[in-house]
């Protein structure tokens, strides 16, 4: 047999497999089709740029392809900032996006939004040896202290009302264009605190031991979910495979993998 003829022969059987896997399952079957996905590749552990190769890893990227495999589609990762991602998925430009996004009515607005796939809750990330506050009281109380943010995230309002008076403009926020930007600030000791879900502050401590640390009390739950063009003939297949991936495990080992396994020093 020639080669060429059992490589077709190989790509039939894998075809074949995740058909029958597919059909398996009861799951919608996309045909191979293929789904633009974006993210920001700035959000350890969810998703960020994998530090030896440079290319773009993490927990959303691992159950986004899971999602697609179990659906028959492949997925063709594009990247976008934070800031016009929304947009840039309700235009349509994009099929999918994911960038640890809060489901809220507001951006219900203007997007589709999946089941949620991960509930977290927001702690304060600091310095491992930072001694002077505890708590959002005490950080709060003393004006020196500086909070890192990106505008218009759930961890932006969370520091303006949660932790602060609640001025949108207050200088003590200093604004960073990603979300690794902020950490390696804290890191460089220009800021004192970020806030970020559990989930990302344990990637961070795991990926940099000796570090990093929480302080306090949990601020506030967020679900985080996929967003999704308006309309999208894609949201109830993605809703169908992530509640078969959580189902059956497999959501808890993704989950393990990113947010205690992952060292970037290993």
């Amino acid at each position: 047999m020639s080669k060429f003829l059992v490589r077709l022969a190989a790509a039939a059987a894998t075809l074949a497999l995740a058909v029958s896997t597919v059909q398996a399952q009861g799951l919608p079957d996309l045909a191979g089709r293929e789904i633009v996905a974006v993210t920001e590749n700035a959000y350890v552990p969810l998703n960020f740029a994998d530090p030896k190769t440079g290319e773009g890893i993490g927990f959303e990227y691992d159950l986004f392809n899971e999602i697609a495999k179990r659906l028959n589609a492949k997925v063709k990762w594009e990247l976008s900032s934070w800031d016009v991602m929304i947009q840039s998925v309700r235009d349509g430009q994009f099929e999918v996006g994911m960038d640890g996004i809060t489901i809220n009515d507001e951006r219900k607005s203007q997007v589709d939004f999946s089941d949620s796939y991960l509930t977290s809750q927001q702690f304060m990330l600091v310095r491992a040896d930072e001694t002077r506050f505890t708590d959002a009281a005490s950080f709060g109380a003393n004006a020196e202290f500086l909070v890192g943010a990106q505008a218009g995230t759930t961890n932006f309002y969370v520091a303006v009302y949660d932790v602060l008076d609640g001025d949108e403009a207050n200088p003590r926020i200093k604004l960073f264009d990603t979300f690794g930007a902020s950490v390696q600030a804290l890191l460089g000791g220009d800021i004192d605190t970020v806030l970020m879900d559990q989930t990302s502050a344990d990637g961070y401590i795991g990926a940099n031991p000796g570090a990093f640390k929480v302080v306090g009390t949990p601020l506030g739950t967020e679900d985080f979910g996929f967003i999704l063009t308006p309309g999208s003939d894609l949201t109830a297949p993605i809703n169908a495979a992530l509640a078969a991936i959580k189902a059956d495990g497999t959501l808890d080992t993704i989950k393990k993998k990113w947010f205690y396994d992952y060292n970037a020093a290993q």
